[in-house]
């Protein structure tokens, strides 16, 4: 990866996935480029983490000659899947991997409780998003080797999701778009796939930050093989991968990687 230049949404958190996949990519010698709306995590039981810090561990982490930008920018914005992708080559030049890991939590529920302003939030922010800045990073890239797109699904490819009916509805969109998309990336020399991470610890599953009841975290856990939910960098070693010249062949697939999880 040294030489190549990141883009990692969603890195607004210590405890999130985001912060782990651009550790992993600083420490094997990339250049980072992340997007943070910090907005959204204070409205979650979790709360939001200091920014400031966060890009101060991470920047500790980079090889020497390797750099990071970040910005502040909300996805839910019609406009902001091309802004995101100008704003990282106005600060780093070409781009050579786009780490989708963003997502919307919170304002959902069950199909009796959807509305039409619930679906179109999720459907923006974790769908609608990804695509353009997959458009627009697909426009800048020149055909260079390592070309990588990386989108991130959920739980709803292996199993039913009842309670989270418009988050479900919208990772479902990236998982459904995989093939099609990849197959038209390839001939770009971009390599696209889609991670389903399971059930990660990113504060949801800590009893004091949970955002359901504590024997539901029980219930989730007793299907964890391993005794233990899935931690950021279970979902981070793939992507580092993935988006390694070790990951080359592997094309436009939708992969899980959840410890065995019992649904």
């Amino acid at each position: 990866m040294v030489g190549r230049v990141v883009v990692v949404t969603g890195v607004s958190r210590r405890q999130g996935i985001g912060f782990a996949v651009a550790r992993r990519l600083a420490q094997a010698g990339a250049s980072l480029f992340l997007q943070h709306w910090a907005p959204h995590d204070a409205d979650q039981p979790w709360g939001a983490d200091d920014v400031d810090e966060v890009l101060a561990a991470l920047r500790a982490e980079l090889v020497p000659g390797a750099r990071l930008e970040a910005t502040s920018l909300d996805l839910a914005d019609p406009a902001a899947g091309a802004e995101l992708v100008d704003r990282a080559r106005a600060a780093t030049g070409h781009l050579d991997v786009l780490v989708a890991n963003h997502a919307r939590s919170g304002g959902d529920g069950p199909l009796a409780d959807q509305t039409a302003a619930m679906l179109d939030a999720h459907w923006a922010v974790n769908a609608r998003s990804t695509i353009l800045a997959t458009q627009a990073f697909a426009a800048q890239h020149d055909g260079r080797p390592g070309g990588r797109v990386i989108w991130m699904t959920s739980g709803q490819v292996a199993g039913a999701m009842p309670h989270e009916i418009a988050y479900a509805a919208s990772k479902a969109v990236l998982a459904g778009l995989t093939a099609s998309v990849a197959d038209d990336l390839i001939d770009r020399g971009i390599v696209l796939n889609t991670v389903n991470p399971g059930p990660v610890n990113t504060g949801y599953l800590d009893v004091d930050t949970a955002d359901r009841p504590p024997e539901v975290l029980d219930q989730v856990l007793a299907h964890f093989p391993g005794g233990r939910f899935g931690e950021p960098d279970d979902p981070a070693r793939l992507i580092a991968w993935l988006v390694s010249d070790e990951g080359r062949w592997v094309v436009g697939q939708v992969l899980s990687t959840e410890g065995g999880f019992r649904r």
